[in-house]
């Protein structure tokens, strides 16, 4: 080949290589043209055919950011195509956050809570992961709010807690309004001791829920209250409201006994007789009730109107001292300074209470000024020989006068 062959076939051959490079960068234009229009949505999704936004891989209701939700509103996290991963709730109210239980359906599509409706005032946190048919990963992160209950749901007791309490106290939850659904609201209350006791629930009516050993709690025993009762449906249209942990310390074991008939009470510490003072209890009108009966309240100096307990005009001391409330229904075992003296011990006199000699004012060194200071709630007082019938169980804190049997058996559990 001459020398000027040579020159055209190597012009030839830059000339080929100029448009195969020029091809080349075509092909590369055109495939970065293509990426950076799949670029303005979701690359993954479009190649795998998925849908383009985690909202539509991951769809939950309720919605992201509803609030005043319905309790019964329908509650789940669904996948179009594909299988859910995993998925995590959380519901938050006041100060506590705890896990929503919930389970995924055979397929893999659907998640749903295990336990009943949403909980009304109460803040959920959804986090949900997804593939899907080509394995692609989507997430999501959502909230929403539940309305607060229409009606609320409260218990309310005394002592409110962290207070030294006798060895007879019956822990008594008094509720706002009729509970249907009493089962539930028991399971929400815990009351727990150390050293460990059994203790049973009974209710009285669908108002009232009393705790209670089988026999008095031992000295020394701290007693652990747990309300978890925040969001718990007690009614149609009725949820608890309350969460908070109580907790009492019991003190020495004191036991009074009232011999009615005799005049006297004896006062046992620790099984052992520490005093024994004269009374007065009620007159054969109005005898005071029989049975064991517990310290509910104690007030320095309080007023007695006859007028709030059936008795009319028949009497109205303003200044009463020393008072210790035994039952709901009025009876108290207090000072007494207007009844002459030689009533105490030998007459019963009163309108059903049990009166100890007193001053006015209240002396520290009367008989009824001693047993005061040496009294506090939850210490067991128990009247025998009075021609009036026992105290009925659920006056005042009256539960002990039922057996362990009949006790467990007001339980809505068993």
């Amino acid at each position: 080949m001459t020398a000027h062959q040579q020159e055209r076939a190597g012009g030839r051959a830059k000339h080929h290589r100029n448009v195969r490079a020029r091809v080349a960068r075509a092909v590369v234009a055109w495939l970065a043209g293509t990426v950076a229009l799949a670029g303005c949505g979701d690359t993954e999704a479009l190649i795998g055919g998925a849908p383009r936004t985690p909202e539509e891989a991951i769809r939950i209701v309720p919605e992201n950011g509803a609030r005043g939700v319905r309790a019964n509103r329908r509650f789940e996290v669904r996948v179009p195509e594909g299988r859910l991963e995993r998925v995590h709730v959380t519901r938050t109210a006041g100060a506590g956050r705890q896990p929503v239980v919930g389970r995924i359906s055979p397929d893999g599509m659907v998640w749903r809570p295990v336990a009943g409706p949403l909980r009304p005032g109460t803040t959920y946190t959804v986090d949900a992961v997804a593939l899907d048919g080509a394995g692609h990963r989507a997430t999501r992160r959502t909230t929403f709010t539940t309305a607060p209950p229409v009606h609320r749901v409260t218990g309310s007791f005394s002592p409110q807690g962290d207070a030294t309490v006798g060895t007879g106290l019956i822990f008594s939850m008094v509720f706002n309004r009729p509970i249907a659904d009493r089962a539930a609201v028991e399971r929400a209350v815990r009351v727990s001791a150390q050293p460990r006791v059994e203790v049973a629930a009974h209710w009285f009516g669908r108002r009232r829920l009393d705790f209670r050993p089988r026999d008095r709690w031992r000295p020394g025993t701290r007693i652990t209250v747990e309300l978890r009762l925040r969001g718990v449906k007690a009614a149609p249209s009725a949820y608890g409201t309350q969460r908070r942990t109580v907790h009492y310390r019991v003190g020495r074991d004191q036991v009074s006994f009232i011999d009615a008939a005799r005049h006297t009470m004896t006062v046992r510490r620790d099984g052992r007789t520490v005093a024994v003072l004269p009374v007065t209890a009620g007159d054969a009108e109005n005898p005071t009730y029989n049975g064991r009966m517990v310290i509910l309240e104690r007030h320095s100096l309080t007023r007695m109107d006859g007028g709030t307990v059936g008795f009319g005009g028949e009497y109205d001391i303003p200044d009463v001292p020393h008072a210790m409330r035994l039952t709901r229904s009025g009876t108290f075992l207090h000072g007494n300074y207007w009844a002459r003296p030689e009533v105490f011990g030998g007459l019963n006199t009163s309108h059903g209470c049990v009166g100890l000699k007193d001053i006015k004012g209240g002396g520290p060194h009367t008989p009824a000024g001693w047993f005061f200071a040496q009294s506090i709630v939850g210490d067991t007082v128990i009247v025998q020989n009075s021609p009036e019938r026992l105290v009925a169980p659920d006056n005042g804190l009256g539960g002990w006068n039922l057996s362990w049997e009949q006790w467990r058996s007001g339980s809505a559990l068993h």
